[in-house]
């Protein structure tokens, strides 16, 4: 009689769990939410702690996310040298991959971060299913940091060379516009020198980046750059691209956490 109890029990607690399991697979489904690999670069004086929101709200959908510290910055701003060049942080992107055996990844650029990006792409295309740039430089063969830059940042890049200086340090963080000026304020007290010499290599392209099948480019809009609008007038003519413009500030992983996490799903 205990025994047929038990498997009563048993087989009605089943039954209960079933619809629930079901509703949640059906509810992952209608949302498309199969899970996923991204790759996150951030941009100059930045680091990978500027990711945080997007990052856990990726993960909370079921995703895998790499938030990677280039060489010199944030929780790695120890290694700072005049030896960090563009190649080192083209390595620290290529590197992760090898080393995670990454594969099919959502490669994500911020700013700066699309050069070190576009040439990690040379060697690791075939492992990134889509690649995305937000408010992000998309550099074309033989052009560096230091060409493509406004005249104010490059006066700060010759003004620290001129000094002997390896590195430059970061503006304040309103300058790249926030809605709430505590996240200015986090923002400016996260940031650090940014290596000079990474701005003066030039980038050696071959075809790498065409090669991803899905590319994406979103623009903010609150964040004054003639270049970024260049890109999306260009690649918004360009097969195999898709182009979105965002209203938030230059830091909208930070400023827009949740529209940015929809985005990259969408564009992934």
């Amino acid at each position: 009689m205990q025994n047929s109890k038990r498997r009563f029990l048993a087989t009605s607690a089943l039954g209960a769990l079933a619809p629930l399991a079901a509703t949640s697979a059906s509810a992952q489904t209608a949302k498309g939410t199969k899970p996923r690999t991204f790759v996150l670069v951030h941009g100059a004086w930045h680091g990978a702690w500027c990711w945080a929101r997007v990052a856990d709200h990726l993960r909370q959908q079921g995703h895998k996310v790499y938030a990677i510290t280039l060489t010199g910055l944030a929780d790695r701003s120890h290694l700072m040298s005049d030896a960090i060049t563009l190649d080192t942080h083209i390595t620290d992107i290529v590197n992760l991959f090898k080393w995670e055996d990454i594969d099919q990844a959502v490669l994500v650029a911020h700013s700066y971060g699309g050069w070190p990006v576009s040439g990690a792409l040379e060697k690791i295309h075939d492992k990134v299913a889509s690649v995305i740039y937000l408010d992000s430089f998309v550099p074309e063969n033989g052009q560096s940091g230091a060409d493509l830059v406004s005249p104010g940042l490059r006066k700060l890049l010759d003004d620290a060379m001129a000094q002997g200086q390896v590195s430059r340090n970061p503006p304040k963080a309103e300058v790249f516009v926030f809605d709430r000026p505590e996240d200015a304020a986090w923002v400016t007290s996260k940031m650090t020198a940014q290596p000079n010499r990474v701005a003066l290599q030039k980038i050696v392209l071959t075809g790498g980046r065409e090669k991803v099948a899905r590319k994406a480019y979103i623009r903010t809009t609150r964040y004054k750059n003639e270049r970024f609008d260049g890109y999306v007038k260009n690649l918004g003519q360009t097969p195999g691209w898709r182009v979105h413009e965002l209203d938030a500030g230059h830091d909208a992983m930070v400023d827009k956490p949740e529209e940015v996490t929809r985005l990259f799903l969408e564009f992934s």
